[in-house]
């Protein structure tokens, strides 16, 4: 029996990867070993390791690794405690192969602690930028340590191959994330509204805005610009979701219930809403703003309107329903979202595109770890040269 380790460290990444965590349970000839760490094990981030078990599935190992802190120094030392964590794990679970997803550090941590013990990789969503991020050069470093390879798009599959990995080992089935909207009972507008307590009477918006690591102290003065624009639409309920564990997330955090305290009609904000509540509240929003990568990969699949703000996302494959602000400043925003609330921007999404994909992917990832030769030929990487 093939035993496969995947590796989840946030409570988006886990809704990405859920269906392939699925497949691979399911399967008599696989083995989960599913190992938990970063945001999961925190309890300011929802403690969602709480989630993953109501999910059913069997946890074999959770890596302890983020300290209490977001400087980068914290940063780099949970990257260090991270490494320690999973070559304890590897040694005990002796998986034959190991399943990452995306460009954060905890994933990072990961991957280079399974070099010395020659453990394949798998990684999902390679060959992707994200200009304003740390995570740009980690998704990056994170193609080079891994073996085979799930493109969410033919061009990311393509900058892959770019880089330097075989052709053969590089597939494109789109971004399994989206297998959420495709298999998941999505909930109706009066059913989602009433269980997280929004008022039916106003349109929705869903605001998540990360911080921009490559952009040193911005996080605060740009969350200020976001609010004073927010302000501007009392006649919008806004959902906020929390920031990830980045350096600079606790200060945005701080700053959005703070304001959310003081303006309590304004909105709700909610550390971890699960993918089941979160896309339901996708598919009957208004609009989202902020700077989240569900803007560019699952909002297309509701036609929902998008302001982009920043470099966050920049670099990374956008379909019509994105407007993107460069600057995070108050007035900038407000015209955005004028436009992004206007019947005209709505008419013109109907029948959109997603270009990532049309949520069938996990299946065809899975049988393809299924059926992957693990041998030399897969471990000893070459690098593939691109014809002249």
């Amino acid at each position: 029996m093939r035993k496969i380790a995947v590796i989840t460290g946030t409570r988006a990444e886990y809704g990405l990867l859920y269906w392939v965590i699925r497949e691979i349970h399911e399967d008599p000839a696989l083995e989960l070993q599913l190992i938990v760490t970063g945001m999961h094990l925190v309890p300011e981030f929802g403690l969602t390791v709480k989630v993953i078990e109501k999910d059913g599935f069997p946890i074999a190992d959770k890596v302890e690794m983020l300290l209490s802190a977001d400087t980068e120094t914290a940063i780099s030392m949970s990257m260090g405690l991270g490494m320690i964590g999973f070559a304890k794990a590897y040694s005990r679970l002796a998986p034959d192969l190991i399943v990452v997803l995306g460009d954060r550090f905890e994933i990072l941590s990961a991957v280079a602690a399974a070099i010395p013990f020659r453990i394949p990789i798998a990684h999902i969503h390679g060959g992707e930028s994200t200009e304003g991020l740390i995570d740009e050069a980690i998704r990056h470093a994170i193609t080079k340590m891994s073996h085979i390879h799930f493109a969410a798009t033919h061009r990311y599959r393509k900058r892959i191959i770019q880089m330097g990995e075989t052709p053969e080992h590089v597939f494109c089935f789109g971004a399994p994330g989206l297998d959420n909207i495709r298999r998941l009972d999505l909930k109706e507008k009066a059913d989602i509204f009433k269980e997280l307590g929004i008022p039916e009477g106003k349109p929705v918006g869903v605001v998540t805005y990360h911080p921009v690591t490559l952009e040193k102290d911005s996080s605060a003065s740009q969350v200020v610009e976001l609010l004073a624009a927010l302000d501007n639409f009392q006649d919008i309920y806004w959902v906020f979701t929390i920031p990830n564990a980045d350096t600079g997330g606790r200060d945005i955090m701080e700053k959005l219930k703070a304001h959310i305290q003081k303006h309590t009609e304004m909105g709700k904000i909610f550390v971890s809403l699960g993918q089941l509540r979160y896309l339901s509240l996708l598919k009957n929003a208004s609009l989202m703003v902020g700077n989240s990568t569900s803007g560019r990969i699952e909002a297309p699949a509701f036609a929902l309107p998008v302001v982009n703000i920043g470099d966050r996302q920049k670099g990374r494959i956008e379909a019509n329903n994105v407007i993107d602000v460069t600057v995070c400043k108050k007035d900038l925003l407000v015209s955005s979202i004028k436009k992004a609330l206007s019947e005209e921007f709505y008419e013109s999404l109907r029948g959109m595109k997603n270009p990532y994909g049309e949520g069938d992917s996990s299946k065809k990832i899975v049988e393809t770890l299924k059926a992957a030769s693990l041998d030399d030929h897969l471990l000893k990487k070459i690098f593939y040269e691109l014809p002249e």
